[in-house]
């Protein structure tokens, strides 16, 4: 079991930065490949980013390319999320998850966190 916890979500004006942070606890961390979902109101969850067990690859969903950059520190088993140019489209709730294959497809992903709620005022 790989037990998730995000944080560092909060309100911020458009242009405004913000960054998130999941904890992992349980199994090693450095097995899982680490991304990070969205979901607005009434819409689907929606990929955003993945970066691979040793941050060897990172894909970005097209609308946060330039914006948003993912990180991660298995000594410390945390994945950031630094989101900067937010825009009042990025509110939603951020869940961090793991997963055994690099992969942008959610039913793949294993473990997630309860999320974080990020809202963007114009």
């Amino acid at each position: 079991q790989v037990q998730l916890v995000e944080s560092g979500g909060g309100l911020v004006q458009a242009g405004g930065s913000l960054r998130l942070s999941c904890v992992a606890s349980g199994r090693a961390f450095d097995n899982y490949a680490m991304g990070w979902f969205r979901q607005a109101p009434g819409k689907k969850r929606e990929f955003v980013v993945v970066i691979s067990e040793n941050s060897d690859n990172e894909y970005y969903t097209d609308s946060v390319k330039g914006r948003f950059t993912i990180s991660r520190d298995n000594a410390k088993n945390t994945v950031y999320l630094q989101m900067n140019s937010l825009k009042p489209e990025d509110t939603a709730i951020y869940y961090c998850a793991a997963t055994r294959k690099t992969t942008i497809i959610p039913g793949m992903y294993d473990y997630w966190g309860p999320g974080t709620q990020v809202t963007v005022s114009s």
